[in-house]
């Protein structure tokens, strides 16, 4: 299992959650809402590496064409937390804003996997 680099976010990073859950309206107006899933509640990262060295850009970039290329997971430790989870990034941008700096942008949507 690969695990990120050890190069950190920008503050002012966002998490989302979007919790899986069936809902059924009666025609009286009540609603029941159920849980779906044993992982109902997965985590997604909005980042920003802002004014990184190109060699910093590089290998964030050359790891998440790694994961697209084989599809799998890798390891990452959102900020603020004390465990790993695993994640995938299916989008990412990169700019150049000056000479030998560059700045990545990703989403990262926690999986669950064995």
């Amino acid at each position: 299992m690969a695990t990120f680099p050890s190069i950190f976010p920008d503050y002012g990073a966002q998490k989302s959650s979007a919790p899986a859950t069936r809902k059924v309206q009666f025609g009286d107006g009540y609603e029941q809402r159920l849980a779906f899933g044993l992982n109902q509640n997965p985590k997604s990262w909005s980042l920003s590496f802002t004014n990184i060295t190109e060699t910093e850009s590089d290998t964030i970039e050359t790891f998440l064409d790694a994961r697209a290329d084989d599809n799998a997971s890798f390891d990452w430790q959102p900020p603020g937390s004390s465990v790993t989870y695993k994640w995938v990034c299916e989008t990412w941008s990169k700019s150049i804003p000056y000479a030998n700096r560059a700045t990545i942008q990703a989403t990262f949507r926690q999986v669950f996997e064995p």
